[in-house]
């Protein structure tokens, strides 16, 4: 059979401070795709990385009186240790934007868009917000400030630049957005985009002059600028492929104009760059678009948006220290809302835990092998993803709908706790045990089942139950300990 390839990237979290729980959404959402891509039966490529280049990076650094690059050494290992404290796919591909293939593929491709007439030198003037590293105008900004960094003044900026004719991709975004009708999910979303760009494109800068912002990509031939942080880190989720030398795997992963093979996940901050800004780079560099751009929500904290200044961010090691990593998984698969925003408090953790891991899905595993020991009962059974059982399953996730998913498997771990108590093959072994074992047979199979779906969202409590039914006669302990 033919091997089928999949691509998923996350986007590239600035190294300007430690790994916050938008991260870890982020992370997870695109642990659960690739790690179903794979049950597919699918060769996999995961991208993520560190985003290490711009102001913010290089205010940080010079704050902590450290080299930019240093700054960013140390950085880039957090996130790294994040990774692996939510369990996150193991052969995931790490990119860091200061490594030195990453700098020569953007330079390239800088050069392309350049030979394009795609690129050209001129002095502005604009409205900057470091936070979101771009250029805002007046119908941007809410009481004269960035909705999305209100704490943070506006600068305003004039210098001679470089710039991306972004206005010579209006027709063609918006023919491509037509051909490709689920192009950003979810919808909502998409009508974001479009309005935007039938709105009118502006061209951006991409571009900053080194004296006074010395940490980037050096623009080609021209020694007194870098490039714009935006634009370098961009190119990152073709440069981690070995674009443009290894068009072989390429071509493989990304895809091909006929084929677009490409998802891409991001925040909804970074709906116009994933959707617009870069689609329309690739373009002017002749490179296939990305096939899909998933759009998530914020993590919100008892209503409000996380903010250090208000005291509400969440630390995800933290979460994970009390709640364990599946713990924080089940949250941020099942509970939060994989397009929206989604509000967290520990309370609310340590209530879904109970009830939903605790009560539900460590306690029907515990009562049901109990159950089967007692019996005498041993059940394997060799389970597939394309067994007629999952089809709902698989079409959710093939939509993304990360949270549906996990709801499916729910209400199956409810169906089967509901057929315990109605039918207490418990009591009923003691007067019909012929049927009493038929009724066991019958949930240790949905066991099997619920084993397979939970991979992608707890692969940490599968394996566990895995070995449980594997090893019917041995001890059981609890999958998940009640938190104090």
């Amino acid at each position: 059979m033919e091997k089928k390839y999949f691509y998923i990237t996350t986007t590239l979290p600035y190294v300007n401070a430690k790994p916050h729980m938008g991260h870890a959404l982020e992370f997870v959402q695109a642990d659960v795709i690739a790690r179903y891509q794979k049950l597919l039966g699918k060769e996999v490529f995961f991208n993520t990385g560190t985003d290490e280049h711009g102001q913010k990076i290089y205010t940080k650094a010079k704050e902590a009186r450290m080299d930019p690059q240093a700054y960013a050494d140390e950085y880039a290992e957090k996130f790294k240790v994040i990774l692996d404290k939510l369990n996150i796919s193991k052969d995931i591909h790490f990119i860091r934007t200061t490594d030195a293939h990453h700098k020569k593929a953007a330079q390239y491709f800088w050069n392309v868009c350049k030979e394009k007439g795609d690129i050209y030198k001129k002095t502005y003037k604009v409205k900057y917000c470091v936070g979101c590293e771009l250029e805002k105008t007046d119908s941007e900004l809410q009481d004269g400030v960035c909705p999305d960094h209100p704490n943070l003044t506006l600068e305003d900026r004039e210098e001679e630049n470089y710039f991306f004719k972004f206005s010579n991709y209006e027709k063609a975004l918006l023919e491509f957005y037509e051909k490709h009708p689920d192009f950003v999910v979810p919808d909502f979303r998409f009508n974001e985009i479009k309005s935007f760009v039938k709105n009118g494109l502006s061209d951006f800068s991409i571009s900053r002059l080194k004296s006074k912002m010395p940490w980037g990509v050096s623009v080609p031939n021209d020694e007194d600028q870098v490039m714009y942080v935006w634009f370098d880190a961009l190119i990152n989720y073709i440069s981690t492929l070995g674009w443009p030398e290894d068009k072989e795997q390429f071509d493989r992963y990304w895809g091909t104009k006929d084929l677009l093979n490409a998802i891409q996940i991001a925040g909804k901050d970074n709906l116009r760059q994933q959707s617009a800004m870069w689609q329309a780079m690739l373009m002017s560099a002749g490179v296939p678009t990305s096939k899909q751009i998933i759009i998530h929500g914020f993590i919100v904290s008892a209503g409000q948006k996380m903010a250090k200044s208000l005291g509400n961010v969440i630390d995800p090691y933290e979460v994970i220290e009390k709640f364990g990593t599946d713990g924080l998984r089940f949250w941020l698969t099942k509970e939060m809302n994989t397009f929206e925003d989604g509000d967290f408090t520990d309370e609310k953790c340590a209530e879904n835990y109970t009830s939903g891991l605790s009560n539900g899905l460590g306690n029907l595993v515990s009562r049901t092998m109990k159950m089967a020991q007692n019996a005498g009962l041993s059940i394997q059974k060799n389970v597939s993803i394309h067994d007629e059982v999952f089809v709902s399953y698989r079409e959710l996730l093939d939509r993304y709908e990360i949270k549906k998913a996990a709801e499916e498997i729910w209400n199956k771990i409810s169906m089967c706790d509901k057929k315990i108590q109605e039918t207490e093959p418990f009591k009923l072994i003691k007067t019909d045990e012929a049927k009493a074992k038929e009724i066991l047979s019958e949930l240790v199979n949905e066991l099997w089942d619920i084993e397979l779906m939970l991979r992608p969202f707890l692969p940490e409590t599968a394996e566990k139950i895995r070995i449980i039914l594997k090893n019917p006669s041995d001890p059981i302990s609890p999958l998940f300990p009640r938190i104090g």
